[in-house]
């Protein structure tokens, strides 16, 4: 069967979109920045609506090496506008551990519950103050071109002494946020989408994709894009 690529649109029909392509598989993030684009205008792919497209290996030394890296080599591959996020949680009393391994941390075959377990085992009879820990995102927007712009955002918090709440996904359900005595996972989604480092990153970043919203526009052949998927996968 032939593949399906995205192509220019005809610019006499009507309710065409401008693409961006998201440069990851990982299902909560993709509802989370579905939900932080919404209303901008945009027909989102990822690299789930085109498995042929490779996963780009994250061999970067830092968070900005590894959005970058994605974002210019998927719109490098698809010839679109790309969005890349890599994030990472960062415990003081673990000199910065998971860190840049955060979706990666006990291997490719653990779990959200696994990493979260072994987090609050390392943790085990630390106090309160010992416990600060900080959630990060950075974003790259890449064009085709080579053109790519970073956003960054962060978020202060404590590692919890247990799971709790059931929204979000990766990390969320340890990282709690004193000001709201609630967990990432327990707090509603409208609330994580305004305060969250991926939603402070991605206030930034809306910045620059509108900048970057070409005067054409664009459809796609084949699926809508990411309506309908649900949470799961590792990350932050």
């Amino acid at each position: 069967m032939k593949e399906r690529f995205p192509r220019k649109c005809n610019l006499t029909k009507g309710g065409a979109k401008n693409i961006i392509f998201l440069a990851t598989r990982n299902r909560g993030k993709l509802r989370e920045i579905k939900d932080l684009l919404r209303g901008e205008g945009y027909l989102l792919h990822s690299l789930i609506d085109f498995p042929h497209i490779p996963s780009i290996d994250e061999t970067g030394v830092t968070l900005e090496e590894n959005a970058r890296k994605k974002a210019l080599e998927v719109a490098k591959l698809t010839g679109y506008v790309t969005l890349a996020d890599d994030s990472s949680l960062e415990i003081g009393a673990l000199s910065g551990e998971p860190g840049i391994t955060s979706a990666r941390f006990l291997g490719k075959q653990a779990t959200d519950r696994d990493r979260n377990l072994k987090v609050l085992q390392l943790m085990k009879g630390l106090p309160e103050e010992g416990r600060k820990a900080r959630f990060r995102c950075v974003i790259a927007i890449a064009k085709p071109d080579g053109t790519c712009e970073l956003a960054k955002g962060e978020c202060q918090g404590f590692i919890a002494d247990r799971p709790r709440g059931r929204r979000g996904f990766g990390y969320d359900p340890i990282f709690y946020l004193s000001r709201y005595n609630r967990t990432m996972a327990e707090i509603e989604p409208e609330l994580k989408n305004r305060i969250s480092h991926r939603a402070l990153a991605m206030e930034k970043a809306k910045k620059i994709l509108r900048k970057m919203k070409q005067p054409d526009c664009w459809s796609v052949i084949g699926n809508e894009g990411l309506a309908g998927i649900s949470s799961g996968g590792a990350g932050v």
